[in-house]
């Protein structure tokens, strides 16, 4: 969990921590225990006040994250489905289905 007493402290180390990681604001809130709104308002309202060449990196940042959104989607999706096929064909009584055929 995520304790600074000024909101102007925390959008510098949100925003810092997302440009060195090159990070999603997800990642960031899940790494400092608070909501993905917090840090979106954090690193595009309060920072643009507080620090105008981090709030720009950001910026660029969220961008190309943005675009690439339904890349990791359905990079997400794919590898679901896909696991779940395996899963799937792992979990089938082929042994049993091999053993009876000899008895026949």
């Amino acid at each position: 969990m995520m304790y600074i007493s000024s909101g102007k402290e925390r959008c510098v180390i949100l925003a810092t921590y997302l440009v060195e990681n090159n990070s999603t604001v997800r990642a960031a809130a899940a790494h400092f225990g608070i909501s993905k709104s917090t840090v979106h308002k954090d690193v595009t309202q309060t920072l643009k006040r507080v620090n105008k060449q981090l709030y720009y990196k950001v910026k660029e940042l969220l961008a190309v994250n943005k675009q690439e959104r339904h890349l990791r989607g359905g990079e997400a999706t794919r590898l679901k489905y896909n696991g779940a096929k395996s899963n799937i064909a792992i979990s089938l009584p082929t042994q049993s289905i091999i053993q009876n055929a000899n008895f026949v």
